[in-house]
């Protein structure tokens, strides 16, 4: 009896065909969607006032090779210690700006976000088993993304818990090594960012969730096997282990507790960390998602998991508290919304895909993306905008000497571009705030002390602050000289010495 034989050529072919096929499927097409709505979405957010700081710090690990442990920027907290929480993040920023100046910054930032979305899509995907529905999670995703997007570490921590996530459903559905990925995360996590507290934390409940397997109504635990408990509890520890391998130890592994319990000014100062105020969509779209949910399992009759539960509590909890947590709301809320949703709507198929049609938005992606790429004149015009340009090129041309008081956003970008001008205060709160500058600064700004004292106590000589803020106007009223002035910012000098060389 014969059998037939196929042609090695007619094999290579199919092969080629599917690889095609497979480069030009709807998911690649939704990535190169996704890809062009992060570039739209961050091309105007090159003004984030953290971001100077973050790239000096970079450039001086780079450079020196040595990771600072006291502050080198300011003047006012005498070379006060210093926790290096995220200097692994500050190197793959200046990396960036080494390879192509601020367009590489905004490079770092289109890929960072481009990169989470997808990443988000494909955690969405897998957890909802549907490649349609799973769009859904990663809009999710983006639209509370929004609150912050910018050239922060932040970017990397946000993305690692995305990764984290991804890890503990293949080690929970498919098989437990996956786990093992998560100290080898941890460790980087812990030089990047200090949202690794919270992806600890979240590690720690779903492993207790694991623990349970009743149901009461509609709420149920998912099924663990035993062998991937217990992996995932040793995959835990050795995570706890790997947050030592850092440059400071033990205080760096408890900083973000630290921030949490001891810097209230710098907390309460900040909007980012102030709590969730119904100002924006973003807000109502918050009691949406989780009231969405709620209603899904009740209307399609689908049961949410413990471990859903224990996360949504989780995120709703942090993104009340604090609105700049609304970013890993998004993250965590996503994955159980396309679940919930995945039987209204029927899943990808390979087979039934069109590559044609996706090959021509993947084309209409790229040129969207290299057509919203902002040129290095639309970046200048941003800095421009948030930061004092001019009057650093004024200090520039006519140095000032002695101390200066800086407007706390203008911070950041005094470190970079005038280094030779030690900083007052900056985005940096915790070492501000550790030493009391802090609270001296804002009971100057909001004029709550005499603000003679707080220019005697640090022998300030002139000050560099918004043209139209509250102060620039007391100081005027003080008898202080403004030797500088634009659009945006004044410089003032004391009366008893206005010589400048």
């Amino acid at each position: 009896m014969s059998t037939a034989v196929i042609p090695a050529k007619s094999i290579e072919d199919r092969k080629i065909i599917r690889s095609v096929r497979m480069i030009f499927s709807f998911p690649v097409m939704l990535a190169g969607l996704l890809t062009t709505l992060a570039v739209c979405t961050v091309r105007g957010r090159f003004d984030d006032p953290d971001m100077w700081w973050h790239l000096k710090m970079g450039q001086a690990i780079w450079t020196t090779h040595i990771i600072p442990k006291t502050d080198i920027f300011s003047y006012t907290t005498g070379h006060h210690a210093y926790v290096p929480h995220e200097w692994l993040s500050q190197c793959f920023i200046y990396a960036a700006y080494r390879f192509a100046g601020i367009s590489g910054l905004m490079l770092w930032l289109a890929l960072l976000s481009s990169l989470l979305l997808v990443a988000g899509y494909g955690l969405c995907w897998l957890y909802s088993q549907n490649g349609k529905v799973a769009l859904a999670g990663a809009l999710t995703i983006w639209f509370f993304a929004t609150t912050g997007f910018a050239i922060r570490p932040q970017m990397i921590g946000y993305l690692l818990l995305v990764i984290e996530l991804l890890l503990i459903h293949m080690g929970s559905t498919r098989d437990s090594r996956w786990f093992w990925g998560l100290p080898a995360v941890f460790a980087l996590w812990v030089n990047c960012h200090g949202s690794f507290a919270v992806g600890l934390a979240i590690a720690v409940a779903i492993l207790l969730c694991s623990l349970f397997n009743y149901s009461v109504g509609l709420v149920t635990s998912s099924h663990w096997e035993p062998t991937a408990k217990r992996t995932f509890a040793w995959a835990i520890l050795l995570s706890v282990s790997s947050l030592f391998l850092n440059p400071v130890g033990i205080r760096q592994v408890l900083y973000p507790l630290d921030t949490l319990l001891h810097q209230p000014v710098g907390l309460s100062a900040s909007n980012e960390w102030q709590p969730l105020q119904f100002s924006d969509g973003r807000s109502f779209a918050f009691l949406g998602i989780i009231a969405g949910c709620l209603l899904l399992v009740i209307l399609l009759r689908k049961s949410l998991y413990w471990q859903e539960i224990c996360l949504l509590a989780m995120g709703a909890h942090l993104a009340a508290s604090h609105q700049r947590m609304l970013f890993m709301f998004g993250i965590l809320a996503g994955p159980i919304l396309t679940r919930l949703l995945s039987d209204t709507w029927e899943t990808y198929s390979f087979s039934q895909d069109r590559p044609l049609p996706n090959a021509v938005l993947l084309a209409a992606s790229g040129l969207l993306v290299f057509a919203a790429f902002p040129d290095q004149q639309t970046l200048a015009s941003q800095i421009e905008h948030a930061s004092p340009v001019k009057a650093v090129a004024f200090l520039k041309a006519h140095p000032i000497s002695g101390h200066m008081l800086n407007d706390y956003v203008y911070g950041g970008y005094l470190i970079w571009a005038a280094p030779e001008y030690p900083v007052f205060v900056d985005g940096r709160a915790d070492i501000f705030e550790e030493t009391g500058v802090l609270s001296d600064y804002g009971n100057w700004a909001t004029l709550q002390s005499d603000p003679h004292d707080l220019l005697d106590k640090y022998n300030v000589n002139f000050c560099l602050l918004p043209k139209h803020s509250p102060m620039a106007r007391v100081m005027s009223l003080l008898g202080w000289k403004a030797v500088y002035s634009d659009d945006s910012t004044i410089v003032l000098l004391r009366n008893e010495d206005r010589s400048i060389r």
